[in-house]
Order: C-alpha cells, then structure tokens, then sequence
C-alpha cells in the first residue's frame, strides 16, 4: 500500500511550534526519508541552532525571511516573501520529498502590517498544498493560522501560553530558542 502523505499544523500562542516539526524531522531522518525545511521569516543572517543542527544531518535548510516585521521596510519583507513563497511552491510540487516543513508560513499569512496578499497569496497556498504529491507529508508552524489551512489539515496542535520564563524578564536562551 502506497503512503499517503498527511498535513500536520503547529499553531498558537505558546513555545514549541518549530520544536514539534524538528521532531517530526529527526523522526523522518531516521526512517530515510528525504526531508526538505524551509523558513519563512528567519533570516540566514543570524545563526540558529536548528539550522546547524540539520545541515550537520544533512537535511536541505532554507532561510528565506529577513527577520521579524519591524526589522526592515514593508518592501524588503514583500520581496523576500514573494521570493520564499516561489521557492516553497517549486518544493511542493517536488516528487522527491517526503517530508516538507514550512516553518513559520502561518506568521507569515497573518501579517497584517502591510499587504501581503499579492505576494503570498492564500488561494494559491491552498492549491499547492491540495496539489503536492499525493505522499508528501507536509507541517507548517507558527501562530494565527488560518481556518482554511486548518480545514484542509489532517492534525492541527494548538500550542498554548501558560506560562514562561520571559514573563520573568529572562530574554532568549541560546539551545533553547535560537
């Protein structure tokens, strides 16, 4: 019987969303299969602990984004925006994938600053996701998804706030949060 790839979603408020894909990712290493990773808004400018972590495993790892929303222009972000979501639509389209992660794509569909619509259009988002390879398993992380995404999605997990340590004034922690 042919594997049918499944649409898992990592969403909310709380810490974790791109910790549950890299453990779907470690899982899928381990099994063989051909894993591709793909960043929405971290920048290949700054040094994360995952990406080293998955280049030294041999996992395909793009940063496309140039950081958090207030970092650069509306233009900057339009552009890099537009240029991920091409490269992740040549991804979902790629029948030698078995596992695609789109980190952040929900953070980067919610962005309300500015217009995004024309760059990274959420119709188109929905056609390619219907239309990868019928095996592919593809996750996509980060808050506010979409009802849409959610209603084609065969697992959503929603991550909840309860409680953390930046509530405390403890800023980000190297191994833990980048």
């Amino acid at each position: 019987m042919a594997r049918q790839g499944l649409f898992l979603i990592y969403t909310g408020d709380g810490k974790g969303k791109t910790t549950s894909s890299l453990g779907v990712t470690l899982r899928a290493i381990g099994r063989g299969l051909h894993v591709k990773y793909m960043q929405f808004i971290k920048s290949p400018e700054r040094t994360y602990g995952e990406a080293l972590a998955l280049r030294k495993l041999g996992v395909e790892m793009e940063q496309m984004g140039i950081g958090f929303t207030w970092t650069k222009t509306p233009e900057e972000h339009r552009k890099a925006l537009q240029l991920a979501w091409q490269k992740a639509k040549t991804a979902l389209a790629d029948p030698s994938i078995d596992l695609l992660v789109l980190d952040e794509l929900n953070n980067a569909l919610s962005i309300d600053k500015f217009l995004i619509d024309d760059v990274l259009p959420l119709q188109e988002v929905i056609e390619a996701i219907q239309n990868r390879p019928s095996t592919m398993h593809l996750v996509i992380t980060g808050r506010n998804a979409k009802n849409e995404l959610k209603d084609l999605a065969d697992l959503v997990s929603t991550i909840d706030a309860t409680k953390h340590y930046y509530e405390r004034g403890i800023p980000a922690v190297k191994g833990l949060e980048f």
